[in-house]
């Protein structure tokens, strides 16, 4: 069995869709569905067991945990603007350690969603080498639980208390189907792909620092598909356990990406510039790019696809659903 944290948000979803497609059924996911939509992300897949967060711990269920043999952690608290720290140390750390201990004590596969959030303003760069984890300062409470919880298992790593094989992944942008529960934390391609619908234009920051045009704001853009394609191949592995970067190493704009929104929609390009909140504007990046070499020497065979490419398919995927 495999088990899968947060089944029904974003990543989780389509990681769950990634395994129905390589014919892979035995699957118990985890999550908290509440009252939002998100169920719907399921819609279509297979599995063996549904189980709420809390229920993985209870007795209950341990004859089906003893049948999990691997588990990708991807449940979390994800937004950048929740600010209840004892909740999100509740959820992002204490949790994942409960589930990092389960994996270290039955000897599996651990694989975990970490987050680019981690890096802070970026002043430190992009180096997925545990030897600057200790050093980053995350802006957000979000990517502050993300820190900790990244620490704690190096932590455990150097007394040997580690699962046979682990990885800690530090997404980027990540954008793709079935995100249109994030609300406000939607990827800027969701975002526009409705504002060209119903306007006809997309709105972007203005520039309010030297050295880069309005729009030309700098980002790793990800599409999920890459994401769970990377995960699976990860799991595979026998050794090479790490914290990792999950980017592509290539920063592209928002404006190249909002224009193949319009290309991949078969409309003209039309960017309406705004100014930038003040309350953002200080902290607000104006480049982030991971540093993918530890990924390729582990994977080198892997290949992303291009921005162009995985929003062209993105905007097919919405517009079947319209």
């Amino acid at each position: 069995m495999i088990l899968i944290t947060g089944a029904a948000g974003f990543i989780g979803a389509n990681l769950v869709r990634a395994f129905n497609d390589i014919g892979r059924n035995d699957l118990i996911l985890v999550d908290r569905l509440g009252v939002d939509e998100k169920w719907k992300n399921l819609l279509g897949t297979t599995y063996h067991q549904y189980l709420h967060s809390e229920q993985i711990f209870d007795d209950t269920y341990e004859y089906l945990m003893d049948e999990v043999e691997m588990i990708f952690h991807m449940g979390a608290c994800s937004s950048t603007t929740e600010m209840d720290m004892d909740y999100l140390m509740f959820n992002n750390v204490q949790y994942s350690q409960s589930l990092f201990r389960f994996a270290t004590e039955m000897k599996i596969p651990f694989i975990y969603a970490s987050s680019a959030a981690t890096y802070g303003d970026g002043a430190q760069g992009y180096d997925d080498d545990p030897q600057t984890i200790n050093h980053l300062l995350p802006l957000n409470p979000y990517g502050y639980s993300k820190q900790v919880f990244d620490q704690w298992v190096l932590q455990m790593v150097a007394q040997n208390e580690a699962p046979p094989l682990w990885f800690g992944l530090k997404f980027f942008n990540v954008y793709g189907p079935r995100e249109d529960h994030k609300a406000e934390m939607r990827s800027i391609a969701h975002k526009a792909f409705g504002q060209i619908h119903e306007t006809g234009e997309v709105k972007l920051f203005k520039s309010h620092r030297d050295g880069y045009e309005d729009g030309f704001q700098l980002r790793d853009f990800v599409y999920v598909k890459d994401c769970t394609s990377a995960m699976i191949e990860l799991s595979k592995l026998k050794e090479g356990s790490c914290i990792l970067n999950m980017g592509t190493g290539k920063a592209r704009s928002f404006y190249d990406l909002v224009a193949q929104c319009f290309k991949s929609l078969g409309k003209e390009v039309n960017v309406n510039y705004i100014d930038m909140p003040l309350s953002i504007r200080n902290q607000y990046q104006y480049f982030t790019q991971a540093k993918m070499d530890r990924f390729h020497t582990l994977c080198p065979k892997f290949n992303f696809y291009t921005l162009e490419e995985g929003v062209d398919d993105y905007m097919k995927f919405l517009s079947s659903k319209n």
